[in-house]
Parts: structure tokens; C-alpha cells; sequence
């Protein structure tokens, strides 16, 4: 991430717990603007109880937290503006009707954008009659998208938001954060489990792990920190193979598939050589990705 900007969220040994449940552990941060950052772990691993500490719906019990440059308990209404946010269970006003509910908001917002509103009612498939109470669930989270998003926030916090979208809803919100990260120094975090979406848009990487930030990357550097070797040689191949960081490994005769962790293209073509192999590098996908770097944390490497 560009270091010389102001961060738009940092923590220094941020700490969190509920009785004897430690949910953050000292977590240190600092993202500068102009990224999609992907926020991913398990349940329970802390995801949501960081994201509430950027916008203040938690206060830091150690260490410290600020959003936009402000502690997020000081945050003025001209700085909350400037905030969307997409809880993972939204909260709306259920006794309004879609219009009434977009109304209410919109007149909080100087800077709401009244075309982006109308196209996503259209797109979104919005019953501007209909009550908040009587929405499916997918249906909820389209229009608590839709509340975050018009306001045009310099950051924009969202906690599942595609966990209710069927895929064509799914497409249509991933098409707009592309849009929406267009404008300079536009921020968004993203916590999704739907990792196969999420890696599309991302350019940087925060991965918890039971209170714990483990990895704080781009997502160009996690990509090149791994790889999976397709093998395939004129004589039987040795099992296991003969890589440094070995984190997976089929061998079946003169073919093998290998994952490893910082292989050098030295290493890849010693091996072709002295086995007269050919070895085809291949990139991992967020999921195998996320995978293998907890199982890493698991394993004390």
C-alpha cells in the first residue's frame, strides 16, 4: 500500500474482549486509500468486531484506533458522512416502505448521488411501495447496499454484504464496487466467505485468524507466495519431491501436483533439468490461498 498517504484506518496493538474472550489481539494496521481490501477468516476470528472498531460502534479497550484520522469515538457527523457501512445483519427501519426509508437517509446527505439511487432501484429490482418488514432477506440486503453506497463515502465498510444476493445480485454489486474504487482515494474493505467473488475485485489482503492479523499484503504478493507445480517427466518422478516448502504433493509415476511456498525459478528449472521434467507454474485462488496461510498459522510457520 502507498505509505506516504494518510492512512484512512489504523490500529496500533488494538486489543478486544468480551469477559475471557479474547476477539482482537494487538492488532496493528494501516491502510492507505485507494484500495479494495479483502478481510477474510473464519467465524469467530475477529473480522467484524475490527470493522465496528473503524467506525465506533466498539471503542478500543488497548491500544489505539483511528478512522480518517479521528478516534472513532470522536467522529463528527461531516466525518461519518463520509462512511458507508453494511452491517453483516443490516439494521433498517422496518415500518417504512422502500421509498420512505431512501427518502430518510438521502436527506442526511448533501452529496447523494440521485442517479446512482434511481439506477439501483431499477437494477436492484426495488419495490418503491413495498414495506422494509416485508423483504426477503436478499431483497434487505439490496437496499442496505443501496443506503451505502449513494452517499458516495470516501470509505465504504462492508460485512458480508453479498451473504443474502442470488449470483445475477452478486454480479451487479461486484460490477459497482469496480465503479465505485474508479474515483481517486476511495477505499472499501470487504469481509465476505465468498471467496471466489471477492478475489475478483481486491488489491490488498487482511486475513485473521482467532483475534490475530496474519496476513496484511497485497494481493499481487500472496499470489506470488505460493504456487501449485504441474509436473510431468520421462522417468518416474521421486515422492516426495525435492522442493523447499513443500505444503502438498501427489506423486503418480512420470506426472506429480505440488503446492509450494516461495519456490524460485531457479529451483523449478534445477529440478527440469535433473529430471527431465517440464513444470508448468500455476497461480492459487483466494480460497486455496486463504487456506493454506492458516494452516500455516496453525503450524507455527
Amino acid at each position: 500500500m502507498n505509505t506516504h498517504a494518510q492512512p484512512v484506518v489504523e490500529f496500533r496493538g488494538l486489543s478486544k474482549r468480551f469477559g475471557s474472550t479474547v476477539a482482537l489481539d494487538r492488532v496493528s494496521l494501516s491502510l492507505a486509500p485507494g484500495h479494495i481490501v479483502g478481510l477474510l477468516g473464519a467465524n469467530g476470528s475477529g473480522k467484524t468486531t475490527l470493522l465496528r472498531h473503524v467506525v465506533g460502534l466498539y471503542l478500543a479497550q488497548d491500544g489505539e484506533c483511528a478512522t480518517l484520522g479521528c478516534s472513532p469515538g470522536d467522529l463528527t457527523p461531516e466525518l461519518m458522512a463520509r462512511i458507508g457501512y453494511v452491517a453483516q445483519e443490516g439494521e433498517l427501519l422496518e415500518w417504512m416502505s422502500v421509498r420512505q426509508h431512501i427518502a430518510y437517509v438521502r436527506a442526511y446527505y448533501a452529496g447523494w448521488n440521485q442517479e446512482l439511487e434511481e439506477r439501483l432501484v431499477a437494477e436492484f429490482e426495488l419495490t418503491p411501495k413495498a414495506r422494509v418488514a416485508s423483504l426477503s432477506p436478499g431483497v434487505w440486503q439490496r437496499l442496505a447496499i443501496l443506503l451505502a453506497v449513494c452517499p458516495e463515502p470516501d470509505l465504504l465498510i462492508l460485512d458480508e454484504p453479498a451473504a443474502g444476493l442470488d449470483p445475477i445480485a452478486r454480479g451487479q454489486f461486484l460490477d459497482l464496487l469496480m465503479e465505485i474504487i474508479q474515483t481517486p482515494d476511495r477505499t472499501i474493505v470487504i469481509s465476505s466467505h465468498i471467496l471466489g467473488d471477492v478475489e475478483k475485485v481486491i488489491d490488498h489482503v487482511l486475513i485473521m485468524h482467532e483475534g490475530h492479523l496474519i496476513r496484511d499484503c497485497s494481493f499481487a504478493d500472496l499470489q506470488e507466495e505460493f504456487a501449485q507445480l504441474v509436473i510431468t517427466a520421462a522417468a518416474p518422478l521421486p515422492d516426495p519431491l525435492p522442493f523447499a516448502g513443500m505444503l502438498s504433493c501427489k506423486v503418480s509415476g512420470r506426472e506429480a501436483e505440488a503446492v509450494v511456498r516461495q519456490v524460485s525459478e531457479d529451483a523449478v528449472r534445477s529440478f527440469e533439468a535433473s529430471h527431465q521434467a517440464k513444470v508448468e507454474v500455476r497461480g492459487l485462488g483466494l480460497e486455496d490461498l486463504y487456506r493454506y496461510v492458516v494452516k500455516g498459522e496453525q503450524r507455527g510457520e
